[in-house]
């Protein structure tokens, strides 16, 4: 897998080794030993995924400590705009973002590190989107920024009238607004 750097860091774009030929294609789509070799520790205990529509928007969402988590996402089917918002405390990237389209095709995957909000959009007819995370939900930890939030200069690609939120995903304070529960630590980079 080749792993590529992002303007934040500890986000990560990921590159599997495709291979195909007239049957099809496979590729390994995570490895222990490759990840923690060229990013570093981590421990996996739930998988998700959902299916969405053209328009739908979900997140921007995290968990607060002490049930932090981790997200390695990708996209199985159709297209989505995937977004890391950086909002750890003391960060020189706070409030910055990196965003990806991953995409059935691309077979690309993101990594997002705790500290981060993410959210995504969807750009195709639907789309089928699935996360590893390390640690489990814990509904009482549940935490969100506004995916409106205009300061944060992020292009979803969907018109704001054909947008598709959840009535949870309307109501999260602005960035601005938002009293983190993250900080920086560049040593560890909380991973």
């Amino acid at each position: 897998m080749n792993i590529i750097p992002t303007s934040i860091d500890g986000v990560f774009i990921i590159e599997p080794k495709v291979f195909k030929d007239a049957r099809g294609y496979f590729f390994e789509s995570f490895s222990q030993r490759d990840f923690e070799k060229q990013i570093g520790k981590i421990n996996f205990v739930q998988d998700n995924e959902s299916m969405s529509s053209y328009g739908v928007m979900r997140g921007l969402h995290f968990q607060r400590p002490p049930f932090t988590q981790s997200k390695l996402v990708r996209c199985v089917k159709g297209v989505v705009l995937d977004v890391a918002v950086d909002i750890r405390k003391g960060s020189p990237t706070y409030g910055q973002h990196v965003a990806v389209e991953l995409t059935e095709e691309n077979h690309l995957q993101f990594f997002v590190p705790k500290g981060f909000a993410h959210g995504f959009s969807v750009l195709s007819e639907t789309a089928v989107f699935q996360y590893k995370c390390d640690d489990f939900y814990h509904p009482e930890a549940d935490g969100g920024i506004s995916i409106l939030d205009e300061s944060l200069g992020i292009d979803w690609k969907i018109p704001t009238d054909k947008a598709i939120l959840s009535d949870k995903d309307t109501k999260h304070a602005l960035l601005k607004d938002f009293d983190t529960p993250f900080h920086y630590n560049r040593k560890s980079l909380e991973l």
